[in-house]
């Protein structure tokens, strides 16, 4: 007897595939392509290509040559189908609208050489904005932590990102979360500071700016990748796993939870011998399982193949793809290599499980399906392109606050700054009149545009000198000496002029540049941190004359500033501001705005003393054991103000006077504190929250940072700042190498900076120990409030959030 299938005579449009029906959902779409795909289209999707790199020439990465093709033949290699696109608005200058344009016509040809029809996921380096010529330049990541501004971190993030959507780009290969270990490290200016509740909240916001505006953020270098031996780049990281766990891995935790960022970037890094690449606990244990992360893993540039010819683990590029796909690396990057016709061989002998690409692959279709790559109505030029404009005014309004906020004020000898307007000043120094000395090394006319002098910058970027002229008419300038190199000829000169003046400020610090080619940036390592070059000698006899000195540094990582530099009257220091920074720093010298940015880095006293970041235990600090004293000459947090706050009534809320607190472990408590402005001028304090835990079962940090929040104040007003602290939140990696909240007598340190305490609040946590996972409370909520009986505060009367509102919504 035959059944009888009832048949659905329903009348439909027209039958469409399920992979392209955006009814279902994503992970259907994606399990319906990979049924009917060859494995040939399925390596297609795994990984990118990048037209127009150079194999040869100044401008190529170290190894480049070995693994790109000058001139890929576009037709052959999509004829499968392609996963990524490599930059093609970040290679060489193009015009915006021409660049969408060609993408466009790149994306048509994808579409139309292969059976599905998918188009290409296209991404760009985004850290100090699109990285496209004529993009705005917006400060650099360091200049993000010093400003304590999440909120703001997301609006910038928001704007790249509706730019780079408008381009037609689906991903930016940002924010770097890094936490800084040795400033010797090149890359410490793409770094957020050295601290990771800092690095997690701000890198969390630029993570949800991004996504918001619909392009996939992807969190790097996942991880270690910034504790390098010696501060080499790329160098073995020498870790345990409780520094892992503690100090790095934290603010990639917080950018999925709170940012919603949906892919990773492995880190160059191999951490006791495992190449990050090859290590399925990281990717796949800790990321997936642990973590629950379900999006992309990109390779970073060459990586799969460097586990071959950098670290030794294969001994050919399809034993280097195996190794990648089994840690859990889904595509690579930049261009096809070994997960091309090496990865085939591999999978059709045997050697790779054609799972391990079916599981990559589903999940670089459900990001393709969420994106729209799938639909039918997908269109290449997005609505809008023909009027593109990467550098309008409200991007430029957005980089200036940033720049303004980010600058920090380290010291002000008798008050003098800002300058007057009647001085006579001397401007001198070798970064005062570039404009490419405010940018930071992954900016488009720093890591593409000097490859290509002709086309120009393509943003205008006024130098601190053009900036201070407009509002000291009589400045005299001088550079004195060049960034790098032994020439002192120009000493004379910018002493003279220095001597003639009332003041003198004295510019000096980085140019950034890629391998060797600048003074900061990948790497752009250094022994040690004097300044670069004969600034230091510059400066000595600058300071020599006895005019007042205005020490600028403008440059990507915090140079020793000893005691030879004591001499200086005010010190001032800015992490790569970007296009707008030469008028925000000019605007912070002459007061025309107020300076309210804090270090995201300790400014070590000692050119040798290191590595040394403020979160160290008892014995990382200064003691009689060692005469070596790693004291920093400015201190984590560390900011000066135009002028001046009050604060009191600390308290826990709640709590009796002279007594710790009870914090039940699996509990919150509420520290409080109440903020004057006390000057003349308006100003903008920021509150820092610290723990110190005296007895643990291991070491701790002596303070480490908790929360803070960015408090707007007129003159003569107050604010009540009250922090709403999980116990989470003092959770760390005990004996048994779990995440526990460990019961025992603490301290909250309401501090100016991290060796700054204004009020110690005692607390005693109650309870059994406790063990805390990935659900754990990772932030500390912030409320600000007018003060009882005093004005309102400027901005907003109300934050729920981390620092001016940027916690999650």
């Amino acid at each position: 007897m035959t059944s009888q299938v009832p048949v659905d005579n329903r009348p439909t449009v027209r039958d469409i595939p399920p992979w392209r029906d955006p009814q279902r959902c994503p992970a259907e779409r994606a399990d319906a392509l990979i049924a009917v795909m060859t494995l040939e289209e399925k390596l297609a999707q795994l990984v990118g290509v990048w037209v127009g790199a150079d194999a040869s020439g100044a401008g190529v990465a170290p190894h480049q040559h070995d693994m790109v093709d000058a001139a890929p033949d576009l037709d052959a290699v999509i004829r499968h189908g392609l996963g990524q696109l490599t930059r093609p608005f970040g290679t060489a200058p193009v015009d915006p609208v021409a660049g969408a344009r060609s993408l466009a016509a790149s994306q048509a040809r994808i579409v139309a050489a292969s059976r599905f029809g998918i188009p290409a996921q296209v991404h760009e380096e985004c850290l100090t904005g699109f990285a496209a010529w004529r993009a705005t330049v917006y400060p650099a990541p360091l200049a993000w932590g010093a400003a304590f501004d999440p909120e703001l971190v997301e609006q910038m993030a928001a704007r790249i990102g509706r730019s780079m959507r408008a381009a037609g780009v689906h991903q930016g290969l940002a924010p770097v979360l890094d936490v800084t270990r040795d400033y010797r490290w090149g890359r410490t200016e793409e770094t957020i500071g050295e601290d990771p509740y800092l690095v997690g909240t701000v890198g969390a916001a630029y993570v949800r700016g991004l996504e918001r505006a619909g392009v996939v953020a992807t969190l790097k270098h996942f991880a270690g990748y910034s504790a390098s031996r010696g501060g080499r780049n790329l160098a073995p990281v020498s870790m345990g796993a409780r520094e892992l766990a503690d100090v790095v891995l934290p603010p990639f935790e917080m950018a999925l939870r709170l940012g919603g960022a949906r892919s990773v970037m492995n880190s160059y890094a191999e951490i006791d011998g495992v190449p990050v690449a090859a290590d399925k606990a990281l990717l796949t244990r800790l990321l997936r399982q642990h973590w629950g992360f379900t999006g992309t893993v990109v390779a970073d540039y060459f990586s799969v193949r460097f586990l071959q010819t950098l670290h030794g683990l294969a001994d050919g590029p399809a034993e280097a793809a195996g190794l990648a796909l089994r840690a859990g690396i889904d595509v690579e990057l930049p261009t096809v290599d070994a997960f091309g016709e090496p990865l085939r061989a591999a999978v059709r002998s045997g050697a790779v499980d054609e799972d391990l690409v079916d599981r990559a692959l589903h999940r670089v279709l459900v990001q393709k399906a969420e994106l729209g790559l799938l639909d039918e109505d997908w269109d290449a030029l997005p609505a809008g392109a023909e009027r593109l404009d990467l550098d309008d005014e409200t991007g430029r309004q957005v980089a200036l606050r940033l720049a303004r906020q980010s600058v920090v004020l380290l010291r002000n000898t008798g008050g003098l700054l800002p300058l007057a307007g009647d001085l006579r000043v001397a401007l001198v120094g070798p970064v005062a009149d570039d404009p490419l000395a405010l940018l930071g090394c992954y900016s488009f006319p720093l890591h593409v545009g000097v490859q290509h002098p002709a086309h120009g910058i393509g943003v205008e970027i006024p130098s601190l000198r053009a900036a201070l002229t407009a509002r000291l008419p009589t400045l005299t300038h001088a550079p004195g000496c060049p960034v790098t190199g032994e020439d002192t000829s120009g000493f004379a000169a910018a002493v003279e002029a220095a001597r003639a003046a009332d003041v003198c400020v004295l510019a000096v610090g980085d140019r950034a540049g890629l391998f060797g080619r600048g003074t900061s940036g990948e790497g752009c390592d250094v022994a040690d941190l004097r300044l670069p070059g004969v600034q230091g000698d510059l400066a000595r006899a600058v300071l020599a004359t006895g005019t007042p000195v205005v020490l600028v540094l403008l440059a990507g990582r915090p140079y020793a500033l000893g005691a030879e530099f004591d001499r200086a009257a005010a010190v001032v220091q800015a992490f790569f501001p970007g296009q707008c920074g030469g008028r925000a720093l000019a605007e912070v010298l002459t007061g025309a705005v107020e300076v309210s940015g804090r270090l995201p880095v300790s400014v070590p006293r000692d050119a040798g003393g290191l590595p040394a970041t403020y979160l160290s235990p008892v014995l990382g600090h200064r003691t009689q054991v060692s005469s070596v004293d790693p004291t920093a000459a400015f201190p984590f947090g560390h900011g000066l103000s135009y002028t001046t706050f009050d604060w009191t009534d600390a308290t826990v809320v709640g709590g009796a006077a002279g007594v710790a607190a009870p914090w039940p472990v699996d509990g919150a408590v509420e520290a409080a504190v109440t903020v004057r402005n006390t000057g003349r001028r308006d100003g903008t304090e920021v509150v820092q929250l610290y723990l110190h835990d005296p007895v643990a079962q291991t070491t701790r940090p002596v303070v480490r940072l908790v929360g803070y929040a960015r408090v707007p104040l007129p003159a003569g007003t107050a604010a009540r700042v009250t922090f709403t602290v999980p116990a989470d939140v003092t959770s760390f990696t005990g004996l048994r190498g779990r995440r526990i909240v460990e019961p025992g007598d603490v301290e909250l340190r309401l501090c100016r900076s991290s060796a700054d305490p204004v009020a110690t609040l005692r607390l005693r946590l109650v309870g059994a120990e406790r063990e805390v996972g990935h659900d754990r409370e990772l932030l500390t909520r912030v409320r600000v409030e007018p003060a009882v009986g005093t004005g309102a505060p400027a901005g907003p009367a109300l934050v729920d959030g981390v620092a001016g509102g940027g916690g999650p919504r």
